[in-house]
């Protein structure tokens, strides 16, 4: 199991409580979304995953074989070399080509053979299909090929899991489309996904293990995530997230 998490208690770095008694756990290639209102907690359980945020209660926090209620900062850097992380603005450095985005990445988590660099370089820009924007500058992008390189950068270092938070909230649905299929084929070579999402559209055409968050709990709800709930005429689907 790549997380578990038993009776967690999750809070912003104010202290303040969003979710309470959080059961989550995590397999090799399942693909899960995280749903719910802006401020209900999707983003702030994403970053205790990688602790950017601590867990103070839990019975259980275990992420990638770390114990999170005791992770020594000097242990910080080796658990995020497993995971790759996408986020809503890309987060490309915008003085520099996409090539020296991804060899900053990898050198910076300790490759130095030269060969072995490009040769990891343009495969992953080859699995996002991307090879021949290699010497462009991310703003020479789309908005769908900067989260494609985004992407690119996540799997580098073929990681265990990938945390997606909002990656298609700046993109329209054709692009958001792509971006989901990428990542849905990346959880089906092993690697877990975990994307937090306002898109619930998404979720009819791509199912996946579903979580919502609300009123300070999160629930399983991948059995009814899509059920219609009829009012009016004006019916809206998918009803669990408002």
């Amino acid at each position: 199991m790549l997380i578990e998490y038993k009776k967690a208690k999750i809070c912003q770095k104010d202290g303040i409580t969003v979710l309470n008694d959080v059961d989550f756990h995590v397999d090799n290639g399942e693909f899960i979304y995280i749903i719910g209102k802006v401020g209900s907690g999707k983003s702030t359980l994403l970053k205790t995953i990688y602790n950017e945020l601590d867990i103070d209660e839990a019975e259980v926090a275990q992420v990638l074989d770390y114990d999170m209620l005791t992770l020594r900062s000097k242990h910080v850097p080796a658990l995020r070399r497993q995971m790759g992380i996408v986020f809503q603005d890309f987060q490309l450095l915008g003085d520099r080509t996409v090539y020296k985005n991804l060899r900053f990445v990898l050198k910076a988590t300790g490759w130095k053979n030269s060969q072995e660099i490009d040769e990891r370089i343009d495969q992953v820009l080859t699995d996002v299909n991307l090879l021949d924007k290699k010497d462009k500058m991310p703003h020479e992008l789309s908005g769908g090929e900067q989260q494609r390189i985004a992407i690119a950068r996540a799997i580098l270092n073929s990681p265990k899991l990938i945390l997606a938070d909002e990656p298609t909230g700046n993109l329209d649905p054709q692009t958001a489309d792509g971006i989901i299929q990428l990542l849905r084929q990346i959880s089906q070579t092993g690697t877990a996904v975990i994307m937090t999402t306002h898109n619930i559209s998404l979720l009819d055409k791509y199912p996946g293990i579903v979580y919502h968050c609300h009123d300070e709990q999160l629930q399983e709800v991948t059995s009814d995530y899509n059920k219609v709930i009829i009012t009016d005429e004006s019916e809206t689907k998918n009803e669990i997230e408002s």
